[in-house]
């Protein structure tokens, strides 16, 4: 048997026999920092979403059967979701087939979808800022909608463009809430666009991360985001020379894919509970990088400039991954350390790196304490921690240091 099956497959038999009792304990919600729930690990591709307790009922008993009968059987997946639905109170979903579960890399393509919406009409910057609804297809990859927030006119030069990317369960509103990028593009004057995943094309609304065919340029998902944000640039009065990507957890890992793609777009990077790009090639991988890290991979060059943030008791993203990201463009420069207290309270680590001519090339903020969440965010939004530093406001300094050079 596969270590990574035997792992996964004991951590769920425990969790299935804890989760009788778990559901009639009033502590099923997650902890105000962030912290992910138990069984949040057996989701590969959720960033947690919280779970209600439930009285002791038939449908839970009969749910929680037949997660049993379906790991001893070894359809993981399957009996992944037996257990989240018999915690929410929800009907058993039909159970995958093997070779559902083993064709994790075709393009899906659904018969008789409505056409997709035409994109957005390009809006006029009003002496308010404004936040509209677009769409965009690219190839294979398909259609995602957006939101991008407008700046009002009063900031008359190009403006930078920061692209957002949420985290599993989370859509573009509520990423803005919880970030707070629009109040700030609103004080500083830029350009802020939030793409949604869809759940045709991940059904926790995940970016595909961890998928092969997902990772490279010109490619998948990186090509549609890539594609979107340069449509975006054409329409509206924005500078090339200033556009930087961010992420949180699958957003995360998707924001270090793509500025390992697209050098020439992104200026800088900035990942939140993220992975390093290339970590897992598939769903078996990945579930086993999420908790170890991975091999570390050969490169030829250096990641761009990148702020990472992670919280040091994440239990879905363990730290040593955003010391991955972190290594992919710190190389092997020694770091100034500095040690504080954020106003809220919470304690954190920062550790510079900068390249021979004194540039900055990397940062890390471990946010001691935090979970898997946004450090410093508004509790309007999910996943998020106000206790923490303003990562918001850290990777905005980081991005607006660094600038593409000019093309010719």
């Amino acid at each position: 048997m596969n270590p990574t099956f035997e792992r996964f497959l004991s951590e769920a038999t425990r969790l299935a026999q804890n989760a009788k009792q778990h559901a009639m304990s009033s502590a099923s919600q997650i902890n105000q920092d962030g912290a992910a729930h138990p069984l949040q690990s057996l989701h590969l591709l959720s960033a947690g979403q919280k779970p209600a307790a439930h009285p002791m009922n038939a449908a839970f008993q009969t749910s929680m059967a037949e997660a049993t009968r379906l790991m001893q059987g070894g359809n993981l997946q399957a009996a992944t979701a037996a257990i989240q639905a018999a915690l929410a109170g929800a009907a058993l979903p039909a159970a995958p087939t093997a070779d559902d579960l083993n064709v994790i890399d075709v393009e899906a393509h659904e018969v008789g979808r409505a056409a997709p919406r035409q994109p957005a009409p390009t809006v006029k910057p009003g002496p308010a800022g404004q936040f509209i609804s677009g769409s965009h297809a690219e190839g294979s990859a398909g259609t995602r909608e957006y939101k991008l927030y407008i700046p009002p006119d009063s900031f008359q030069e190009p403006l930078p463009l920061v692209l957002m990317l949420h985290g599993c369960t989370q859509n573009p509103d509520d990423f803005a809430a919880g970030t707070g990028m629009n109040e700030a593009a609103l004080k500083r004057g830029f350009y802020v666009l939030y793409p949604a995943q869809t759940q045709h094309a991940n059904s926790s609304r995940c970016w595909n991360w961890f998928k092969h065919n997902h990772q490279k340029r010109g490619r998948g998902e990186p090509a549609l985001l890539a594609s979107m944000t340069k449509d975006v640039m054409a329409r509206y009065n924005i500078d090339p020379q200033r556009v930087y990507v961010a992420g949180l957890s699958a957003g995360g890992a998707m924001a270090a894919i793509l500025g390992d793609a697209y050098p020439d777009l992104f200026a800088a990077v900035g990942v939140h509970s993220g992975l390093a790009t290339g970590s897992a090639t598939n769903v078996q991988t990945a579930l086993s990088v999420m908790q170890t890290g991975a091999l570390p991979a050969a490169r030829t060059t250096a990641s761009p400039p990148t702020i990472v943030f992670h919280g040091d008791q994440d239990a879905t993203v363990k730290p040593v991954n955003g010391e991955q990201v972190l290594a992919a463009s710190a190389g092997a420069s020694q770091p100034e350390t500095k040690r504080a207290t954020s106003p809220n309270g919470r304690d954190y680590t920062q550790r510079v790196f900068k390249a021979a001519d004194g540039r900055v090339v990397a940062e890390h903020w471990a946010v001691h304490g935090a979970g898997h969440a946004w450090s410093g965010g508004s509790a309007r939004g999910s996943y998020t921690d106000g206790a923490g530093p303003d990562a918001s406001g850290e990777m905005l300094r980081f991005f607006m240091a660094n600038t593409l050079s000019a093309k010719p």
